[in-house]
């Protein structure tokens, strides 16, 4: 009876927090279908979702905000899902997408194909979605030394992701009267963006969820340290290249519709572990729709609070999650 006692309180805990988040979920939903430049009221939003609604309100939302917030779920799910696992499986809080560089190797493809191959266009996504893959596998290759530590793994991501901002930067010199296309894809927007993109992600974002919930006991695993691990069996290796190539996979998708948004899958997994612990059990799930939530609720604020200039998502996210990652830091709240 003791043991249940003593287990009762972060049991609850976690419910409570399963249950705020997904209620914040379709608060953000149906805000991000009713809130723009053309206001919806709630029950006209519920009448075009359920078949009904005036033919403006059916418009805006089918054909512009629905395909658009459904993208930013998936984005921000994916982007926080990649971090979380990125951060277990490294044992530092500072592991990334972003940080280690394989959301720059995909935007370095998407740049270049925009840039010098501009009849390519269309391929961009599954050009960056290669880039960051592509990367990622590099970085495991340069870290490997008789076995991968999670400290050159770290080193090597920094390095590469250095040289290939330094690339980056080269061709959108070499391609200046150029960059604009480039500009706002690189802050991170997902404007314009419509069933035709997800429509193309949607089966990719579906297996990295899937396989992600094979990570959990990976993941739980590995926090462990490579000693333990070893000691209950566990093939270390394999499984931390399987976390890795999974978290590239995700946050290569994101990149490929979204362009580089930064700090969700910093900021997000980092919020949920002072929460509820580092359980992947229930971390992961929570992440992904805290993720979701973040960036549904930024995009909807990025297009519509700035009067008629639309900010790209990613400069929002970076004016939240910076501070409030220094602010964690501070804290001393922020530990691997």
């Amino acid at each position: 009876m003791t043991t249940v006692k003593a287990h009762d309180p972060r049991r609850k805990r976690r419910r409570i927090t399963f249950v705020v988040v997904i209620i914040l979920l379709i608060l953000a939903f149906f805000y991000g279908l009713t809130t723009g430049s053309v206001k919806v009221t709630y029950s006209d939003a519920w009448q075009t979702l359920t078949g009904g609604g005036s033919d403006l309100a059916n418009q805006l939302i089918w054909n512009l905000r629905l395909p658009r917030l459904l993208i930013a779920f998936l984005v921000g799910a994916a982007l926080a899902i990649a971090g979380c696992l990125l951060q277990g499986v490294m044992r530092n809080p500072l592991a990334d997408p972003g940080v280690i560089g394989v959301s720059a190797g995909g935007g370095f493809v998407a740049i270049v194909m925009t840039l010098v191959f501009p009849t390519m266009a269309a391929f961009v996504p599954i050009g960056a979605f290669l880039g960051a893959f592509g990367t990622a596998i590099l970085i495991y290759l340069l870290a490997w030394d008789r076995g991968v530590s999670p400290l050159r793994v770290i080193l090597s991501g920094v390095a590469i992701n250095a040289f290939i901002g330094a690339m980056t930067s080269g061709v959108m010199v070499l391609y200046s009267n150029r960059v604009q296309s480039v500009i706002s894809w690189m802050t991170g927007t997902l404007s314009g963006k419509s069933w035709y993109h997800l429509e193309l992600i949607w089966p990719y974002m579906l297996i990295g969820f899937v396989l992600s919930a094979f990570a959990i006991r990976s993941s739980n695993v590995l926090l462990l340290g490579d000693d333990a691990a070893k000691l209950l069996g566990f093939s270390v290796e394999r499984h931390r290249f399987f976390i890795i190539m999974l978290a590239a996979f995700l946050s290569g998708v994101a990149v490929s519709v979204a362009g580089l948004i930064g700090f969700v899958g910093l900021v997000v997994p980092h919020i949920f572990r002072l929460i509820i612990g580092n359980d992947y059990k229930y971390l992961l799930p929570l992440s992904a729709l805290g993720g979701a939530l973040l960036v549904g609720f930024a995009d909807t604020a990025a297009r519509s609070w700035f009067g008629s200039i639309e900010l790209p998502v990613g400069i929002l996210l970076a004016m939240i999650g910076a501070p409030f990652f220094l602010f964690l830091l501070q804290r001393g709240r922020v530990a691997s």
